[in-house]
């Protein structure tokens, strides 16, 4: 059954509220939010989608991924006309997680990117594909912490720019489907 975005859309929050409410990881999330920056090539071609883009991120405040992506999305949105972001609750919404599963897992964060109508371009998650690769590569020769530090490492080197690289690409590809 296909979802109504324009429903989900409405009993999103925002990120602020949603950050205001965190109470795992809360010191992980405050920090990424100070840190959060768009860099001016981000800021450009996000600015130049004609139909604007909207970011539904399934999410959860217990999430390593999520506290470090999702205050980067939220950044974006911040700055960016034309560029919005809510956020919905991973376990509130299942009937929504279902739709997005990634290796037959609810892995978060998710964020499912609509048009300026609500029409869904694609989705990006739950982490860079570079990063999905190392994680996968050593899920199961490294300690538990050591792969936690590892990929928190990767996200303060990388500071967003693989995740914003890969939205602009799955929104373009979507873009050149319907023209």
């Amino acid at each position: 059954m296909p979802l109504d975005f324009v429903a989900l859309w409405e009993k999103a929050e925002p990120f602020e509220r949603f950050l205001a409410r965190v109470t795992k990881l809360q010191s992980l999330w405050e920090g990424s939010t100070r840190a959060a920056v768009i860099p001016d090539w981000a800021r450009v071609k996000f600015g130049d989608l004609k139909h604007g883009l909207r970011m539904l991120v399934l999410n959860a405040d217990w999430c390593l991924d999520s506290a470090s992506t999702v205050p980067t999305l939220a950044r974006l949105a911040e700055v960016v006309p034309g560029v919005e972001m809510r956020v919905l609750d991973r376990d509130q919404y299942p009937e929504v997680m279902a739709n997005y599963l990634t290796d037959g897992t609810r892995s978060i964060p998710l964020a499912i990117l609509l048009d300026g109508n609500l029409r869904e371009l694609g989705r990006w998650g739950p982490r860079p594909r570079e990063l999905q690769n190392f994680v996968r590569a050593h899920l199961t020769d490294m300690a538990s912490d050591a792969l936690h530090l590892e990929v928190r490492r990767w996200y303060v080197g990388d500071r967003g720019n693989a995740m914003l690289r890969e939205i602009l690409e799955t929104v373009g590809r979507s873009h050149r489907r319907t023209v």
